[in-house]
């Protein structure tokens, strides 16, 4: 099942953390007054996150009404094709680098990265780091189909609410009373999967309601700069501990739940041709590949020449270019044997 649209807000996304990463790197330079807008990692990661709640709990819901349940097997499947492969594969081949010396890399990085918990290890080196979010993304397609079968629909969507109301708590909780977990804080599961729950609940939304009229109206106005500019201010004051941790996170994934929303609704004009254009399509389909092989090459501690920019773009391309073809895409072609919509 393909949602238009998509495709162009992974775009987007793994866009915001390249350009983030690549800040820093040996050769690239820019005028300072536009430094604010490089701290867009954590936003385009929280991208991912509410996307990827919205799009598999929309493909829940309609398994459940065309076939009558969710099986676990078929979706446990369908995710380890399209995940496993390009993760094992990047994993493979750092430790290959490690092996021949062109890294520092520790067993506990390759152990936590395998297992998809490197969002519970805080001292993981740079080539490993950002796969904290790929294992935040695995924990919950873990734990929400099963939540959704022992649940039902509805019970689940309200569970899914609920974490929203008590997330925003455990994070005040824990930065609090526990000093030892304050850099898993927005990492660790715990911490961050009221991101996901949102999607979830969008995708709940409009499932049983479909868009209120209000909102079909104003979307097109007003609304949608409105939200473009609150993302932005949230995401710039993230770094306040003392409105993120409390709202400003709850607040900036239901902003980019409410513009998910908008854009998968578009069905033409200007916003909906840039976001189903070729090359953002492309470049969405390489989304994954592009987030996992960006780290290695976009070290901004390191003066190497393939660290430098422009060459390390090029080779984060070239990489993720090698992985998509050579490894993704022939198994993908599996799926379609574990595919019920």
């Amino acid at each position: 099942m393909r949602i238009p649209s998509l495709d162009g807000i992974r775009c987007i996304a793994v866009v915001f953390v390249l350009l983030s990463h690549t800040r820093g790197t040996v050769g690239f330079y820019y005028p300072q007054f536009i430094a604010p807008l490089f701290g867009l990692g954590n936003l385009g990661v929280r991208i991912f996150f509410v996307l990827s709640g919205y799009l598999i709990t929309t493909l829940l819901l309609l398994e459940r009404e065309k076939y009558g349940q969710i099986s676990l097997k078929k979706f446990y499947m369908r995710r380890t094709i399209r995940i496993f492969p390009a993760l094992y594969f990047y994993v493979f081949c750092i430790f290959i680098a490690d092996y021949l010396g062109w890294l520092d890399l520790t067993a506990l990085d390759f152990i936590y990265s395998i297992t998809y918990t490197v969002n519970y290890y805080f001292d993981s080196s740079w080539q490993v780091g950002h796969l904290w979010s790929l294992a935040v993304e695995e924990q919950f397609y873990l734990l929400w189909p099963l939540t959704l079968l022992l649940l039902g629909n509805k019970r689940g969507l309200l569970f899914a609410c609920g974490v929203i109301l008590v997330v925003p708590v455990i994070r005040v909780l824990t930065w609090q009373f526990m000093p030892s977990q304050f850099p898993g804080i927005g990492a660790t599961f715990h911490t961050v999967c009221d991101a996901l729950a949102t999607g979830c609940v969008l995708a709940g939304i409009r499932y049983y309601w479909g868009t209120p009229s209000l909102w079909g109206r104003s979307v097109g106005g007003w609304l949608v700069p409105l939200l473009v500019i609150l993302v932005f201010f949230l995401n710039y004051f993230r770094g306040s501990i003392s409105l993120s941790y409390p709202i400003g996170y709850t607040l900036l994934n239901i902003c980019i739940a409410l513009l998910i929303e908008w854009a998968t609704r578009l069905k033409n004009g200007i916003s909906y041709s840039i976001l189903n254009s070729k090359i953002f399509v492309y470049i969405g389909t390489l989304s994954y590949s592009l987030y996992l092989w960006q780290q290695p090459f976009l070290n901004r501690k390191s003066d190497l020449i393939y660290n430098s920019f422009p060459l390390n773009i090029l080779l984060v391309f070239v990489a993720a270019l090698v992985s998509y073809y050579l490894v993704e895409k022939p198994i993908l072609s599996l799926r379609s044997r574990y595919s019920r919509l």
